[in-house]
């Protein structure tokens, strides 16, 4: 089985996995993410477009706004 590691966790990893289908797959919902690829950040407009490579390190970042 090949995997990548998301917030720590280990998750299988597809072929032609994107950023866009890996937070589906983990029932990411929250709007204000950002996500970090490898230590790069990775842009929204492009989530769909980023492909996650086997072995990826990928950090999930909960962006909370509030005062």
């Amino acid at each position: 089985m090949k995997n990548i590691t998301v917030n720590g966790n280990t998750v299988e990893w597809e072929e032609g996995l994107t950023i866009t289908t890996l937070l589906k797959k983990m029932n990411y919902t929250f709007r204000m993410l950002v996500i970090k690829l490898n230590g790069n950040l990775v842009k929204k407009d492009q989530y769909e477009s980023t492909i996650v490579p086997e072995g990826a390190d990928v950090a999930v970042i909960h962006l909370i706004s509030g005062g």
